[in-house]
């Protein structure tokens, strides 16, 4: 892989083919990037074709490229064609392995203080209606997760090890590669939430040992919203139950039996969007030709960059914590509430999200944080637009 820096020119070549970047600037990549305008165009024309020529017919002729958006799902993470399924988001996609997996009464999930609130309901399901038991891995006194409490509470009633790589509302992330290797040793079934992991830093299944992976399109991966896909490793794919299921994702056999597919893709519907499958396929590759191991260097820079500046200005906090943090910058403004920096910074046309208790209920409620706002930088994002961010919050304080 190439670790050379971005240039400049490509910085700007990459700024010109996105529209929305001549019209605002856009630290909300955690939220929902700006795609860049081919993947716009990718979608925009398949409907008009749909619209023109019917669904089906304009189908039919795009079908190798839908193919190929699999094979380019694969390349991004390191897997086999047949184990990635096409999805709506993360969030169903995570739900689909989740609940498949065959839980009884006393069987044991482990996760971490930064699990996002969706999963979190997940466990709190099963807890509910099978009786499942799940313990969560607090962090160390510096606040990163702790291999060490893992080891100490896998037992033989252990069935799954789940974690959410980055976490919502904190710039640091989990060593899920460590995670692996302890979830493989003890032979436990191991579900990594990567919704904002894809795009952003190398994923590579293999390394990470994990048996399942959830990704959503339209963060880092700069997709289209309502598009996602999920990994599956094929040793693991007969062992879940199928929540859905119609023609597309399993074969009938006779008025009384049906198998599933024999691929992840049993995990899909016939019936999806497919200009919006077009487009995340076109914006895998648009990330692949630069390279997400050079687009993660570009945003370690920029986030580093700005928590230097951000540190370095009178009454604000930043919260990120771990030896090693990506692309969320959080913060809090002395005087102010997260929502009123928020709405400040958009008058002047910076756009931020902000970080809610809800979202990682867990840490957030141990560090005594209600809400913070929360700046995601992007390899288009440029030290200009730190600067420009940073003069809105000195302003606002004077």
């Amino acid at each position: 892989m190439s670790t050379t820096p971005l240039t400049p020119q490509e910085i700007q070549q990459y700024r010109a083919e996105t529209r929305g970047t001549a019209k605002l600037i856009h630290f909300n990549n955690a939220g929902a990037s700006l795609p860049p305008d081919v993947v716009v165009d990718t979608v925009v024309n398949y409907l008009q074709e749909e619209a023109l020529w019917g669904g089906y017919e304009t189908e039919a002729k795009y079908q190798p490229a839908l193919d190929n958006t699999y094979d380019l799902i694969a390349r991004l993470i390191n897997a086999r064609k047949e184990e990635v399924a096409i999805v709506e988001s993360a969030s169903v996609g995570w739900g689909l392995l989740f609940n498949g997996i065959g839980f009884k009464p006393g069987d044991e999930v482990i996760t971490s203080e930064m699990e996002y609130v969706t999963n979190l309901m997940g466990f709190l399901n099963v807890q509910k209606n099978h009786g499942v038991v799940f313990k969560v891995v607090p962090n160390d006194e510096q606040g990163n997760f702790s291999l060490e409490a893992l080891e100490g509470l896998i037992s033989a009633k252990t069935k799954l090890i789940a974690v959410t790589h980055i976490p919502s509302t904190a710039g640091g992330m989990m060593p899920i590669v460590a995670i692996g290797k302890i979830a493989r040793k003890h032979g436990v079934l191991y579900l990594v939430d990567a919704c904002q992991s894809a795009g952003h830093i190398p994923v590579d299944v293999q390394e990470i040992g994990c048996d399942m992976l959830s990704v959503t399109g339209r963060k880092y991966l700069r997709a289209p919203r309502g598009t996602g896909f999920l990994f599956v490793r094929k040793e693991v794919q007969d062992s879940l139950k199928l929540i859905l299921m119609d023609s597309a994702s399993a074969e009938w056999v006779s008025e009384t039996d049906f198998k599933p597919r024999p691929d992840a893709r049993r995990f899909e519907l016939y019936e999806k969007n497919r200009a919006l499958t077009l487009g995340l396929g076109k914006a895998i590759e648009y990330a692949l030709n630069i390279g997400v191991d050079r687009i993660w260097q570009r945003i370690q820079y920029l986030a580093d960059t700005l928590r230097r500046k951000l540190s370095a200005i009178n009454g604000v906090t930043v919260h990120d914590f771990g030896p090693e943090q990506c692309g969320i910058v959080t913060f809090s403004v002395e005087g102010f509430d997260a929502a009123t920096i928020k709405s400040k910074l958009a008058e002047r046309g910076v756009n931020v999200s902000i970080a809610k208790t809800i979202s990682t209920p867990i840490y957030m409620n141990k560090n005594h944080l209600q809400s913070i706002v929360r700046a995601s930088v992007h390899y288009y994002n440029t030290d200009e637009e730190l600067d420009k961010l940073c003069e809105v919050l000195e302003a606002i304080k004077s």
